[in-house]
């Protein structure tokens, strides 16, 4: 059968509807007449009953709950053949409405939904979904977006609240707690490898559902990866969205959180929480395994002590750069007098006092290292090598999270499921629309760092900075500062042609013009996040590997929370190995869906890949 045509993407605007909408509706009663059908069509499996509740371009997003993938169908007859497929497989029921989420929503003028979430059971889990529904020409609602995402396995819940460990320890936690994380008397079920924001929400989530693992992180302390980068460094997100799951911060946390600051609060959480993370340590190996078990791990210690783990299950949580920084091969840079780092390796501004500094690189990175150096007194050029998306974190952010992640604003676990429940191809049109906005509010300081010969782009395809976090996972800065460094010559920039070659004093580039250096620093993000993968496993299987970040045909991220074969013809010989990464709203949503597989593995309950 061919596959159903996708149709063209564009907005649910009234003018597209055909439609208007009186502002004194009731979204609950329209919400709940839809719901009704919807509910009655799934229990009973008649898919063209649910089909025909959508309109012709809709979108479901699934994660776990109907199909044990990620996938986004994307029109009418697509969806169809998905839920046709899929119910009689997941039997869905017990369809409940969210009668308090339930209202309706207008971002534009032009642009109306009633939203509301749900919660329903399956065969295997309990799960939850979202549906917005846009009004037609005939008066009658119909679903534009629908999610459904996984939320538990039924019979294995997690251990947290009522069923937390009731045991009395008195004088045993100690010693007991030493023989755990030591792995002495049993073997742990799960190796992590890398102690970052992603391995240890990963560690946690498998800890509630009943599953040991161990952490291996080759820095001497938990949060070195965060405290051993420059200084200046400070998070570009929320605190309202950057919470750990079980334990978020306290009431008293900045909003946006210095890098060092967050280092401790990782360790804080690890110990907190009980995690069993070997610091200067290092997996060396992951071969295929013995004794019944898929994977063998080898692990050395600082002390040069090794010791092989036999695991089902890996999880390689090593960041979105992976460890392997990515520096541009420029000729003759053996002649050059100067030192020469990639930002990875970058500490102190103060190293460079009295030194002329150049940043090659135009985006966060090298943002923030040229305002540590300017701070500190010391001369320093950017070179911008092509456009930038800049965006203020003052007026940028609060319109970028919306009503999702703030103060007031809905409970973490609700604001995810919002979040993830838009289509990235959806995501990309509102955006559209959201980057003039932006633009707009951010005017002055574009207006002035284009004076300067600042070269700006407004996102991909005029998107704003989503996509580029989505396919890229660089290619913007959000500013706190350094723009106006730039604007008033405090930061120095150079972006009036290419690098030719270095020269024993410095750079020329192809116009002839020089640029004088003792210093220069590559901000020039990572290499293949595959690289630091394939180290670690044997040559035979690389072919196996997927990417590891970007957007695939129905707009999903490549292998995030997923085996790192993906949906590739050689996925059966990676089966187990599992990829984590992303900021930490990224890593505290997705960490549930790795642990809830890796579960279901275990137990014997995950069902086919769809």
């Amino acid at each position: 059968m061919p596959a159903p045509a996708t149709p063209i993407r564009s907005l649910p605007t009234l003018q597209k509807l055909g439609s208007t909408v009186d502002s004194n509706l009731d979204a609950q009663a329209i919400a709940k007449e839809w719901f009704l059908a919807f509910a009655d069509d799934m229990g009973s499996g008649n898919y063209i009953s649910v089909a025909s509740l959508l309109v012709e371009d809709a979108f479901w997003r699934d994660m776990l709950a109907l199909t044990w993938d990620f996938h986004t169908y994307e029109g009418r007859d697509a969806i169809q053949q998905f839920i046709a497929d899929q119910l009689p497989k997941f039997l869905p029921s017990a369809f409940r409405i969210r009668n308090d989420l339930t209202r309706l929503h207008m971002p534009y003028e032009d642009i109306v939904y009633t939203q509301a979430l749900f919660d329903f059971e399956t065969t295997v889990g309990h799960a939850s979904g979202i549906f917005r529904l846009v009004p037609l020409a005939d008066g009658s609602w119909k679903a534009h977006t629908v999610f459904t995402n996984l939320e538990d396995l039924r019979g294995f819940p997690e251990k947290i609240g009522a069923l937390r460990d009731h045991e009395q320890y008195h004088r045993r936690w100690g010693e007991s707690r030493e023989r755990e994380h030591a792995f002495l008397d049993e073997e742990p079920g799960v190796v992590i490898i890398g102690g970052g924001q992603s391995g240890l929400t990963v560690a946690a989530r498998l800890k509630a559902l009943g599953i040991n693992a161990l952490v291996v992180e080759r820095n001497k302390c938990i949060g070195d990866n965060w405290r051993n980068r420059y200084p200046t460094l400070c998070l570009h997100s929320t605190v309202w969205y950057d919470h750990l799951p079980y334990m978020p911060f306290p009431s008293l946390w900045s909003v946006y959180s210095p890098a060092a600051k967050l280092g401790d609060w990782l360790e804080t959480y690890a110990h907190s929480l009980e995690l069993n993370v070997w610091t200067s340590a290092e997996v060396v190996s992951v071969e295929s395994g013995t004794q019944g078990k898929k994977w063998s791990v080898k692990v050395v210690r600082d002390d040069g002590k090794e010791r092989v783990f036999q695991v089902n299950h890996v999880v390689f949580a090593l960041g979105l750069g992976g460890g392997a920084p990515s520096i541009p091969t420029i000729p003759c840079q053996a002649e050059f007098k100067g030192q020469t780092l990639h930002s990875s390796q970058h500490k102190w501004a103060t190293d460079h006092l009295g030194k002329k500094v150049v940043v090659i690189g135009a985006c966060t990175s090298a943002h923030d290292i040229c305002t540590g150096y300017v701070d500190h007194g010391i001369d320093v050029t950017m070179v911008q090598r092509s456009s930038t998306y800049v965006m203020s974190v003052k007026k940028g952010m609060p319109r970028l999270t919306g009503e999702l992640y703030h103060e007031n604003g809905y409970p973490t676990d609700i604001a995810d499921r919002i979040n993830a429940s838009f289509s990235n191809f959806l995501l990309k049109l509102m955006h559209q629309r959201m980057a003039k906005d932006l633009a707009e509010a951010d005017k002055d300081i574009l207006d002035g760092l284009r004076k300067v010969g600042f070269k700006l782009n407004m996102g991909d395809d005029d998107s704003g900075p989503a996509q580029l976090i989505l396919k890229r996972g660089g290619g913007f800065y959000f500013d706190v500062g350094a723009s106006q460094k730039i604007i008033d010559g405090k930061i120095k920039l150079k972006n009036n042609g290419s690098i030719a070659r270095f020269t024993p004093s410095g750079l020329v580039f192809e116009d002839g013009s020089t640029l004088d250096a003792d210093v220069v620093i590559f901000a020039t993000g990572y290499a293949d996040r595959r690289a630091a993968y394939l180290r670690l496993l044997p040559t035979r299987l690389h072919y196996a590997v997927q990417p590891l970040w970007g957007l695939d045909e129905e707009g999903e991220l490549y292998s995030v929370a997923r085996e790192i074969g993906g949906r590739g013809p050689q996925a059966p010989q990676v089966a187990g190995l599992w990829a984590i990464s992303g900021n930490l709203g990224t890593c505290r949503f997705h960490s549930k869906h790795v642990a809830l597989q890796i579960k279901a593995y275990e137990e014997g309950i995950f069902g086919e890949r769809y």
